[in-house]
């Protein structure tokens, strides 16, 4: 797998993640307003008439302009993969880890009795938590969350859901926005 390069607005905030087919498209279009990190990767292209190979290298975080500042999500999708990153693939109800193909999303407050499909009503849970909690509300069942759900943050999901091919400076730059919280709980892994 190839890393990928982070993408920034021109004011430092994470938009998403490209593929060096992507960035190589902002370099030669002059999008590119500065960069930081290492280099992720050099593209050659053609020659030109004095025989002379050109050639792109691409920063690991690249900050593009345009005609408007683009702007962070200000919620990310719920995807599975995500939750199940942000709760660190643990059953929020007993704890324990699980792989993914183990793990449900659970409505704290189910949606029949009008919870949201939210970040901050769904958690991590096994199979077996999330059969056993039903259609129920938690002080119905006498059941507790370890952890309170929430909604990451543009820099923390951007995290999560390329957790695998992240770079070191990457994550230095990502961690320095994360909340109080998750700069904490990213220090453990």
């Amino acid at each position: 797998m190839q890393a990928r390069i982070l993408r920034l607005n021109l004011a430092g905030q994470p938009l998403d993640w490209l593929t060096w087919q992507e960035a190589s498209c902002l370099y030669v279009r002059d999008l590119v307003t500065w960069s930081l990190g290492g280099i992720v990767q050099r593209v050659r292209g053609g020659f030109n008439r004095s025989g002379e190979r050109s050639a792109l290298d691409l920063a690991s975080i690249i900050a593009c302009g345009g005609a408007r500042m683009a702007r962070p999500r200000n919620r990310p999708p719920l995807t599975n993969r995500a939750l199940f990153f942000r709760d660190v693939h643990t059953c929020l109800y007993c704890g324990s880890i699980f792989k993914s193909a183990e793990l449900t999303r659970d409505h704290v407050i189910p949606v029949s009795k009008g919870g949201m499909d939210s970040w901050e009503n769904v958690v991590t849970a096994c199979r077996r938590c999330n059969q056993h909690k039903g259609n129920f509300l938690l002080e119905d069942i006498d059941m507790e969350l370890l952890a309170l759900p929430f909604c990451p943050n543009a820099a923390e999901y951007l995290a999560l859901i390329n957790s695998e091919r992240i770079r070191g400076d990457q994550m230095e730059f990502l961690r320095s926005q994360f909340s109080r919280r998750r700069q904490q709980d990213w220090l453990l892994h």
